[in-house]
């Protein structure tokens, strides 16, 4: 009964301070928040890794309302190596869950699925070691999908829908168009856009970069025959490239205006720069 007393002050204090929150900007730009790997951990974890009736420090909060990132990190091991310092995040949740990148995934030899935050049933295993102890998941390992974090105001203002997957321009140095990016709501939400380091580093992009959703609707607008012709061309001008590089040569021999490679491709920095020289795109499909 206290517990559920303690829980419905916690949620009130939270819509208080969303209240508070500036919504989505007037250019209706989206801040993006960069995410390197981390742990959430359940209470049980906790105390297994850390000691009996272990609480998590907080260190700093982070950006969605009652989350920090923790004094408290962990080792972990996959079959062909280890990461070590890896924070954990608060406060504990349900079911534990590791959020690496790609690049993570191939230094220690596993290969995780990439999942929206909280879906981890049939994912990968991992082992976590912490200074008391250590524990092996039969699932939790995935690689983060991008996503933006949003209330119900700004989902309204953005004419979007919980679960719904979008397209996100990014603008920088190398701008880029992210598919496949799932629209998350909640009063409990701050805007923001979660990318993992990869994804950042395809980009370029930092910390507090601005992006903004594609705007389909102009299409969706047209009578039938006008919207098939608008998608037909917009094929004609894409491309799927699918090998493992992408390099400088590849760039000049593709006629398409976009270039779609997948999250596992290595574009090389000439390509990178090849493709701005030319107004091209790159979109790095998520899914």
């Amino acid at each position: 009964m206290q517990e559920n007393l303690v829980q419905q002050i916690v949620e009130e204090v939270l819509q208080q301070v969303l209240k508070s929150q500036p919504s989505l900007q007037h250019d209706g730009k989206i801040p993006i928040g960069v995410s390197a790997r981390h742990v959430h951990l359940a209470q049980a974890e906790v105390e297994l890794l850390f000691g009996e009736n272990y609480q998590l420090t907080p260190k700093f909060e982070l950006s969605q309302p009652g989350q920090f990132a923790a004094e408290e990190t962990v080792l972990i091991a996959g079959p062909k190596g280890s990461i070590e310092r890896v924070r954990i995040l608060g406060p504990a949740r349900a079911l534990s869950q590791v959020e690496i990148s790609w690049t993570d995934a191939m230094k220690i030899g596993v290969k995780p699925p990439l999942r929206t935050s909280g879906d981890i049933k049939g994912s990968s295993p991992i082992t976590l070691i912490g200074p008391k102890g250590s524990v092996s998941l039969a699932e939790g390992l995935i690689i983060a999908q991008a996503h933006i974090h949003m209330s119900p105001v700004d989902s309204n203002r953005l004419q979007v829908a919980d679960g719904q997957s979008v397209q996100v321009k990014v603008e920088g140095i190398r701008p880029i168009i992210l598919s496949n990016v799932i629209i998350r709501v909640s009063e409990r939400y701050r805007l923001e856009m979660h990318i993992d380091t990869d994804e950042a580093n395809a980009g370029l992009i930092q910390q507090g970069a601005k992006a903004e959703i594609v705007n389909a609707s102009a299409i969706e607008s047209l009578q039938p025959i006008e919207r098939q012709a608008v998608v037909k061309t917009e094929e004609k001008s894409m491309f799927h490239f699918d090998k493992k590089l992408l390099s400088q040569g590849e760039v000049l021999a593709i006629d398409a205006q976009e270039i779609i490679v997948s999250k596992k491709t290595i574009v090389t920095a000439l390509a990178y720069d090849k493709i701005r020289e030319l107004n091209k795109t790159l979109t790095i499909s998520t899914g």
